[in-house]
């Protein structure tokens, strides 16, 4: 990837409307109790879907000792297939042991993912299977399926409470795997999902691991409205919390642009392996 282009493109890297407050309790419930837990998750799917978006992210991983390494990366995005397809391209410009590690994400909306690793030391691209969604991205609390929106159809859905998380009311959504070749690619036997009722966006999220164990909490801040038109927003902090072990990595947008026209060529295995 030409980085100074690159950067330079990203210069500004997986939700409804508000309810009137004068609404009685029991109109209110009602209103929101029209939608069904899998209608509500369809609409997140749809509401972090950008055309298209350029953007530099500050990757900081910190340890069980408080220990805390810090990453550089572009990123971008871009819809294809009328949506049904978000293709990713992330680039680490530093520290100087990552610098130049490419990702190519190709995130359908009803299969499993496509997804290449360019390893700069090695010049070589692998790929990773979608058995191994679980692998942690790299070396963070996040894994490769964190990152990715999940296709809807390998989950049940149940609608357990609303509550309240960041001032923001919420639906409260329980996840279950269908199958166990979901549940063991994942690496999850449930995840529940806090969604905000204004903006349809994720802002907790509760992962358990097979044993039903609490693994992880994710949370995710500063959600920006960066489509108006379409009423699309992204959260600018991301934060993973490992329960079992003290780990926490954090995703912070430091410069995102909502960027339509974004070129077709960085979505290909030949611009992931450009120096």
């Amino acid at each position: 990837m030409h980085t100074s282009r690159f950067t330079s493109a990203a210069s500004t890297l997986l939700v409804g409307g508000v309810l009137c407050a004068w609404l009685s309790p029991r109109s209110t419930l009602a209103a929101k109790s029209a939608l069904s837990a899998r209608e509500i998750m369809d609409q997140v799917t749809v509401t972090r879907k950008l055309d298209g978006s350029e953007a530099v992210i500050k990757m900081s991983s910190v340890d069980e000792k408080g220990q805390s390494r810090e990453r550089e990366i572009t990123m971008a995005t871009k819809l294809y297939d009328g949506g049904k397809t978000e293709k990713r391209i992330y680039r680490f410009l530093s520290p100087a042991d990552v610098q130049g590690t490419g990702i190519l994400v190709f995130d359908y909306e009803t299969k499993a993912d496509d997804v290449w690793i360019y390893l700069p030391a090695l010049r070589k691209t692998r790929r990773i299977v979608s058995s191994q969604r679980a692998q942690s991205f790299m070396g963070s609390e996040f894994s490769y399926g964190d990152l990715n929106i999940p296709a809807l159809d390998d989950f049940n859905y149940t609608l357990v409470k609303e509550e309240s998380f960041g001032g923001e009311p919420c639906w409260v959504i329980d996840l279950l795997p269908k199958s166990k070749e979901t549940g063991d690619a994942e690496g999850y036997s449930k995840k529940t999902y806090w969604v905000s009722e204004a903006k349809q966006a994720v802002v907790r999220g509760l992962y358990y691991d097979k044993d039903g164990k609490l693994l992880k909490e994710l949370v995710a801040q500063d959600l920006k409205l960066l489509d108006p038109k379409n009423k699309r927003y992204r959260a600018m902090h991301m934060e993973m919390i490992n329960k079992q072990n003290g780990r926490r990595s954090v995703f912070e947008s430091k410069k995102v642009t909502f960027a339509p026209n974004t070129k077709d060529e960085y979505f290909t295995t030949t611009y992931l392996e450009r120096s």
